[in-house]
């Protein structure tokens, strides 16, 4: 089997290395996996250099959520699963061609799915649903504004808020996205380019109707603009720090418009969540999977011993689609 590990924290290009060993078997109650595609996310990336502020520790540690993998052994016991099941892994650690996991942590896939799309079904699409659904309660015709636009996460929010009426202001820090955008569904599409005016011109976009909610990836002044556009008593939800900076805030928008920040992850709220949002979250998933409705553009794909290359592609500005580890 091959895995990548890491040490240290760190640029992920330096410090992740490819570790070989036995195959493992599983146990009872196990199932030993090959992965066959493995996502990379800036979650991930954010992870290894110690930026992110859920670090694993002791180290070492092996990144990765996210993967398509098909039953390869089954330890005693195990009699939902057998060798040539498709399933989706539960929890970290899935930057591996070989993993023995818990036989209740393997999802079976549904029928007939890509094996790209489906590595990728659970994380993004599933933060962008609940943000939308979870922090204000909308209706067609609100407007939501969101940077990183262009991300998997931003395409997908713009994507379902379409679907239930609710326009959006999409923020990027490039442009030519435009037309890609709105395609997916964006209503408006601004670019970010550093001024002190995003919030006028996110106003000036929506005719003066204030946003109630606000879809934060990037942090830094970004998030003080995006909670300067909310109406008052609106919601700015922080799902990333792509700019590695804290998030900046007018205390006057906390103290007398009553704006809210608060934060998302979505292994916490997994944690968290009861039987029955989970239950609606995977039909929905499943649905839109059914539909051909989740498709995600792909960028490039590595294996495993190409380790570097990913790393530099995925930390990459201005590329379109996400990078991908797929099995040797």
């Amino acid at each position: 089997m091959k895995t990548l590990v890491y040490d240290r924290h760190g640029d992920p290009t330096e410090v992740l290395r490819l570790v070989e060993a036995p195959d493992p078997l599983p146990g009872p109650g196990e199932v030993r996996l090959r992965l066959r595609v493995m996502t990379i996310n800036p979650a991930d990336l954010l992870t290894i250099e110690g930026s992110y502020g859920a670090e694993p520790e002791p180290l070492p540690d092996t990144p990765g959520h996210g993967a398509y993998g098909i039953v390869d052994a089954v330890g005693e016991g195990v009699d939902r699963l057998a060798p040539g099941d498709a399933v989706l892994p539960v929890g970290r650690g899935l930057w591996t061609d070989t993993l023995i996991l818990d036989a209740r942590m393997a999802v079976p896939a549904p029928a007939g799915i890509d094996p790209e799309q489906a590595a990728m079904m659970r994380a993004n699409p599933s933060t962008a649903d609940i943000m939308l659904r979870d922090y204000r309660d909308l209706a067609p015709g609100d407007w939501v504004v969101q940077n990183a636009a262009n991300s998997a996460v931003g395409r997908l929010v713009a994507r379902f808020a379409r679907d239930r009426g609710i326009r959006t202001v999409n923020i990027v820090r490039r442009d030519g996205l435009a037309d890609d955008l709105k395609a997916e569904g964006a209503d408006v599409v601004l670019v970010d380019k550093g001024d002190n005016d995003l919030a006028d011109r996110i106003l000036a976009a929506t005719g003066g109707i204030r946003p109630k909610l606000a879809l934060d990836a990037v942090g830094g002044a970004s998030t003080a603009a995006l909670a300067a556009s909310l109406e008052k008593g609106g919601a700015v939800v922080v799902y990333g720090l792509l700019s590695g900076e804290p998030c900046a805030l007018d205390a006057r928008d906390l103290v007398f418009r009553d704006i809210t920040v608060t934060g998302f992850w979505l292994s916490d709220w997994f944690a968290k969540a009861d039987r029955d949002a989970i239950r609606r979250l995977n039909g929905f998933l499943a649905e839109q999977m059914a539909q051909g409705r989740l498709h995600t553009e792909v960028a490039a794909r590595y294996p495993l011993s190409q380790h570097r290359e990913a790393m530099a592609h995925a930390a990459a500005a201005g590329r379109d689609g996400k990078i991908l580890f797929v099995g040797e």
